[in-house]
């Protein structure tokens, strides 16, 4: 565990297509301060101006991908992405201009955050870090679905899904999130739809950018239509364990625990990290300290104001 926060060492930028809405979009990453945590701007005609911070209490909608900030006004689409990328690779602070509604798909995964973040490097700032720390088991069931959190010394991820198709089926992953585990088995893995669900979707204002290009599709025969084929075997359930990373990336803090899932997505992330911070004997509020020269450093309780930016 990082005993003080991070930002970026310089600024970059990436452009693409949002998944969703189909047009063009550039995003601009650039360093700020302890404490400012993730904020974005919209620099487009259509933004105010306002900041949008990256906070499970900023969380608009959950359909398909999570949204922050006003739908029916001004906010920012598909962060998931990105804001894994962010978590796993140790960014706490970045002010983020970006010129559309939507962060760009990119390839469909996180492959290219990751990129752009180590290209420039990451800097650490003199204030300690704080974590979230699980202390008690919390759960949220909806139907045959499932998510809870769970004490762990340490961050892990525990997520199994089970699709109706021979193409996906049933599969689990676990793994002790760090950057060099998300680097080489998480960040790859690509978005994935069904052929069948394309003119839905495209009726109802989704996938409008969607393409062979940027996501694993499954064609009407049970199988992936993409030419190259999957990045990993089981591409589909990292993907979501990816989609889980950046989804409760917007608890504003690192948390210490184990995340498990059973059939998942957006909406029962939001939920259960919801679940989670609402419940304050559930967790508590640690950064590291080293109270004797060259002895490993300990994770202890800090007094944390009422109205934490992390708390709904």
């Amino acid at each position: 565990m990082l005993e003080y926060q991070t930002t970026l060492k310089s600024r970059c930028s990436l452009s693409g297509i949002g998944v969703h809405g189909g047009k063009p979009v550039s995003i601009h990453f650039s360093p700020a301060d302890a404490d400012t945590g993730v904020v974005f701007q919209r620099i487009d005609d259509a933004g105010t101006g306002r900041v949008i911070r990256a906070l499970a209490s900023e969380v608009a909608q959950t359909d398909l991908c999570t949204a922050l900030g006003d739908v029916r006004g001004e906010h920012v689409a598909t962060v998931e992405h990105l804001m894994a990328a962010l978590l796993a690779v140790g960014i706490d602070n970045v002010a983020i201009e970006i010129d559309g509604s939507e962060v760009p798909v990119l390839d469909g995964s996180a492959a290219a955050f990751v990129e752009a973040f180590e290209q420039v490097g990451i800097a650490t700032l003199e204030v300690k870090r704080r974590y979230i720390r699980v202390v008690k088991p919390v759960r949220i069931d909806n139907g045959s679905s499932w998510a809870e959190f769970r004490p762990y010394d340490g961050t892990r991820f525990e997520v199994e899904i089970d699709f109706d198709t021979p193409a996906i089926g049933r599969q689990a992953l676990s793994l002790d999130l760090s950057a060099e585990t998300f680097r080489s088995e998480i960040a790859r893995a690509r978005t994935f739809g069904f052929i069948k669900d394309v003119e839905r979707l495209w009726a109802a204002g989704y996938a409008l950018g969607s393409s062979l290009e940027n996501s694993v599709v499954i064609g009407e025969d049970h199988k992936v239509i993409n030419m190259e084929g999957l990045r990993y075997p089981d591409e589909f359930v990292r993907h979501k364990m990816l989609d889980a990373v950046g989804d409760l990336a917007l608890a504003g803090a690192r948390f210490i625990g184990c995340f498990r899932s059973y059939r998942g997505g957006h909406r029962l992330n939001a939920a259960a990290l919801r679940h989670l911070l609402t419940d304050r004997s559930a967790y508590e509020i640690v950064e590291t300290t080293r109270r004797e020269q060259g002895r490993r450093a300990e994770m202890v309780a800090v007094n944390a104001p009422v109205y934490a930016p992390w708390m709904i």
